[in-house]
């Protein structure tokens, strides 16, 4: 990959490297490493390690932004800036996908836009900020491409303990009508059922989700529901 394409890169992050191989670590997929004759290392490693910081700043910044929150809604607002569809739209802001080293099998199935593998490439890029220049530079970068953008699009919903309620708040204030929840399957014995629950929204199905009663498959559902919902809103 060209320099010039790493400093488009550095600039949409806010933060240009000191040493570039750990860019470049963090943009290498394991499907690039394994068709690569030097096999470069991939960015698994750093994932992990983009997990724990993550998760520290996340702490860090919602402690610092919201005072008077509870443990329970720092840990809710926590789950919500940091999941996989939080992390995914933080990637295509910086057009992330577009730097990844992919192998060919990964190219061909669209993998520069898989949320997982978007959200996983974020991860391991804070984790290359972290490493290059501490945890200060790392906050920075993590402020401007993830944290600020969703408390601008959905400040109240981050310490929602109801889906359901926060998932009907967010479809009320956009002027849509409420969310359907439907029964589509059940299985096992009358004492140790599972449901599966569909949601609704504007009559097209948007999430399914399985609980051991229909209302831990309605919040299941109706998470899974917002966070899309959030995700193509910020896109």
């Amino acid at each position: 990959m060209q320099d010039c394409e790493l400093e488009a890169l550095e600039a949409g992050l806010g933060h240009r490297f000191a040493n570039r191989q750990w860019l470049e670590r963090a943009l290498t997929h394991r499907s690039h490493s394994a068709e690569s004759n030097a096999r470069p290392q991939d960015n698994e490693r750093l994932e992990f390690l983009g997990d724990a910081v993550l998760t520290l700043l996340a702490s860090e910044f919602l402690i610092a932004r919201f005072p008077d929150w509870t443990e329970g809604q720092l840990s809710k607002g926590r789950a919500r800036l940091v999941n996989t569809a939080s992390l995914a739209a933080a990637a295509r802001r910086i057009e992330l996908g577009h730097f990844l080293r992919l192998g060919r099998g990964e190219e061909k199935t669209g993998g520069r836009e898989k949320p997982t593998l978007l959200a996983d490439a974020y991860e391991a890029v804070v984790a290359a900020v972290y490493l290059d220049a501490g945890l200060a530079a790392a906050a920075g970068v993590a402020r401007r491409t993830l944290f600020d953008p969703v408390l601008r699009a959905s400040p109240e919903l981050l310490s929602r303990s109801d889906d359901k309620s926060a998932l009907q708040e967010w479809l009320q204030a956009r002027g849509r009508a409420p969310a359907e929840y439907l029964v589509v399957a059940e299985s096992g014995p009358d004492h140790c059922k599972t449901f599966t629950v569909e949601v609704r929204i504007d009559g097209q199905p948007i999430a399914v989700a399985t609980g051991g009663s229909k209302k831990e498959a309605e919040l299941a559902a109706a998470q899974q529901a917002l966070d899309q919902l959030l995700s193509r809103e910020e896109q």
